[in-house]
């Protein structure tokens, strides 16, 4: 899997503009070949700062995404910004879930009522 994280530190006057922008690539990346998910994250303190999360199946589905218009319009988007995206990608070869989680603090699953259900577990 590939994650890429792109932080944004948004012109306090063009926020929701790019927000805007943001939202409205949702729909076409969630069709994007490889791409699992695409989500923008405000960060409470500082609402002109962005962090956009995108996950990839593969390198080839991400590099196929950075050399498409899709991506060359949201690069377009560094004239809302103080400065230029922040832009790293992480190549990751293991994912862990709640069971990392139950074991570290030495607990067995389903013997707590405060933890929820591991819903978000890859395999």
């Amino acid at each position: 899997m590939i994650v890429v994280r792109i932080i944004m530190q948004v012109i306090p006057e063009k926020q929701k503009e790019l927000v805007q922008t943001i939202l409205s690539m949702i729909e076409p990346m969630e069709k994007e070949k490889g791409c699992i998910s695409y989500s923008l994250f405000c960060n409470m303190e500082d609402k002109c700062l962005l962090n956009l999360l995108q996950e990839w199946h593969t390198r080839r589905d991400l590099d196929q995404y950075l050399g498409s218009d899709m991506f060359g319009v949201f690069l377009g988007t560094k004239s809302l910004l103080i400065e230029p995206h922040g832009i790293n990608i992480y190549t990751i070869h293991q994912s862990e879930g709640m069971e990392a989680v139950y074991e570290a603090r030495g607990k067995q699953r389903g013997h707590s009522h405060a933890v929820a259900p591991n819903l978000l577990k890859k395999d």
